[in-house]
Parts: structure tokens; sequence; C-alpha cells
């Protein structure tokens, strides 16, 4: 019952935050223009911001869990721990802020990223081992380096970053990045109840993140009245990224949820620098959801079949083993391909007749 109340809790809060963030960003005027670039969709003008109303619903039910009712999160999670991610937050809502209002170009854009995975490192976050497919664990706390452990702390500050600058890409349809961060926030929360790695402190806070981030999507989903912004869409990813690092090193729940569109991210980099040669970070219209669009699906038609995909690889993680684990990613990089491609035909096809 108390995670229904927290979840319940966190989702009433952004409810009622989420409307304040709007008006002030309008009084600030942070908003989104249509038309200032190629895969900006939406036809009216619409606040940002979002972010902002979904960390303070989550610090402010962590708060009153941590001294109202002396929720104890202690094991995995510390207070320092909590500490690494509220500073890494607030970094991602500067940065995410700051560009939302004068567009930053991408070399100052990057340097907020970069402090969010520090801060959540220099807090003792860290992936110190994963499960061998094969049997057993590989410790990844081997060396020390300075005030580093190596090579736990490089892989925890790549992860990150990699799951930030994903849920930012995913950011190109109303509802699809808070949605799916959601979905995956509550495949963690279960695995951590259900399984036998009962991390209850880990589930309560994976529902506080649903629990705000399906109060924001009332207002995000289709047609949305407010984005996430830059601040929020790299925010979902942090926190989704955090949540598999504390809840035991659970990489492949996250991956099996966010695969398509890692992999979609993954493929757009390489096709910017190799193919187009070009900066990776110029935007367009190729990614995968809005391939989607371009062959005629509506954008809840779209949002849709990528939350339910997300939601099947994602509730394999709560009964398969590790190594089927691998089998299933493996099975998703085949669905990613093969969907790639008949959306490429498919668009050719109309684009040619």
């Amino acid at each position: 019952m108390s995670y229904f109340i927290v979840f319940l809790s966190a989702f009433a809060l952004t409810l009622i935050l989420t409307p304040l963030v709007k008006w002030l960003a309008l009084k600030l005027n942070i908003i989104d223009r249509p038309g200032t670039e190629e895969r900006k969709i939406h036809k009216n003008p619409t606040p940002l911001m979002g972010g902002l109303a979904i960390l303070a619903a989550v610090v402010a039910v962590v708060a009153v869990c941590w001294f109202g009712f002396d929720v104890v999160f202690d094991s995995p999670i510390k207070a320092k721990h909590l500490a690494g991610v509220l500073a890494g937050a607030i970094f991602l809502m500067i940065g995410g802020i700051l560009d939302d209002k004068f567009n930053l170009r991408p070399k100052y854009q990057l340097v907020w990223p970069i402090l969010a995975a520090g801060s959540l490192v220099a807090a003792g976050v860290g992936i110190d081992q994963i499960t061998n497919p094969f049997g057993g664990v590989i410790k990844l706390n081997q060396w020390e380096w300075w005030f580093l452990t190596l090579p736990s702390d490089l892989l925890t500050f790549v992860w990150i970053l990699l799951m930030i600058y994903t849920t930012k890409v995913l950011d190109g349809l109303d509802g699809l990045a808070a949605g799916i961060t959601g979905i995956g926030a509550l495949m963690i929360a279960f695995l951590a109840l259900f399984t036998v790695y009962y991390q209850p402190d880990v589930a309560l806070l994976a529902m506080i993140v649903a629990g705000a981030l399906a109060g924001f999507l009332i207002f995000n989903f289709y047609p949305a009245k407010i984005f996430l912004g830059e601040s929020g869409s790299t925010l979902c990813g942090f926190l989704l990224g955090t949540l598999a690092i504390i809840s035991g090193g659970k990489i492949a729940t996250a991956l099996l949820v966010m695969g398509i569109p890692v992999l979609d991210v993954i493929w757009v980099v390489i096709r910017r620098i190799f193919i187009e040669k070009r900066s990776p970070f110029r935007g367009d219209r190729k990614h995968l959801h809005f391939r989607l669009l371009d062959i005629g699906l509506n954008q809840r038609q779209a949002v849709l079949i990528l939350y339910l995909l997300a939601t099947i690889f994602g509730l394999t993680t709560l009964f398969l083993q590790s190594k089927y684990k691998m089998v299933a990613l493996v099975v998703l990089a085949g669905v990613m391909v093969i969907m790639g491609l008949i959306l490429v035909k498919n668009y050719k096809g109309r684009t040619a007749s």
C-alpha cells in the first residue's frame, strides 16, 4: 500500500505543480515555437520547463518520506547518493532552462550532462558489478586511481550520458520520452519488489519517479499543453539511468525498455558522422518515431506503439534469467533493424508515388 500511496502522491503533486510551471514558462517567455526547425512538428507555441514540475514533485515526496514518515533509504540507497542525484538533477535544470531560453550551442549544452554524471560518480553511485550471463558476477571496482574506482566510475559516467542523450533525442513526439521513462521506472520497481533481489527502498524511489511522470503525462500527451524542455528530457534519462544503477546494476532492464531508442540514437550518430559527414548534434526528422509519422501514423498511434514495445520487452526482465535477457536484447536489436528497414522502404514507396 505504501508504494501505491507514494505513486499517487507524486502523481497528484505533479498535477498541481505543472500548471504553475506552465505559467512560469509563459511569464519568462520560455516557449517552443513551431516551424523554427524541421523536427518541430507542433502547431501552436507551447511552454517548456516541464522537467521542473517533475523534479519538484520527486524531491518533495522523497523529502516527506525521509523526514516526515521516517522511511529509511539505507541499503542500497544512502543519503549521499540522494544528494548526488539531487545535485545532478539541479545541474540539468539549470543547463536545460538556459538552453530553452537562449538556445545554447552544443558545446555549452554538453557541460551540464557532464556535471550531472560527475555528481553521481562523486556521490559514490556506481556500477560495481554486472551479472555474468554464464554465471556469477563480473566485478568492476577492481582498481583505484586517484579518487576514481575503475572501470566502475567510467562505465557509470558513460551510462548516464547515454541515458540522458537517449531521452533527449526521444523527446520528439508528445508524451514519448516521459511515458517510456515512466514504463522503465515501473519495471525497475516491480523487479525490486517481486524477485529474489528484494529492495523496498529502490522500489519506493522508482514508484515516486513513475508517479511524477504519470502526472506530467496528463498535460504532455498529445496534444501537449506543456513540453519537457531540455531540462525535462535530460532529467528523464538521468533518473532512469540512476535507478538502474542503484537497484543493483539492472542495466539490462533499462536497456530492454529503452533499447529501441538507444539503438536509434547510436544509428543516428553513426549516420550523421560517417555517412552524412556532419555534426551529430544537428537534429533532423530521421529518427524512428518520425519515420512512424512519415508512413501515415498519427502522433498518438506512434507513441502507443513505442509504449507497447517498451512494455513487452520490459516485462521480460521480470521472469528471464540474465543469459536470456541477453537473448532478449539481441531479439530487440533485430526488431529495431526490421522496423527500420520496413519504415524506410514504405517511406520511399510513398514519396516515389
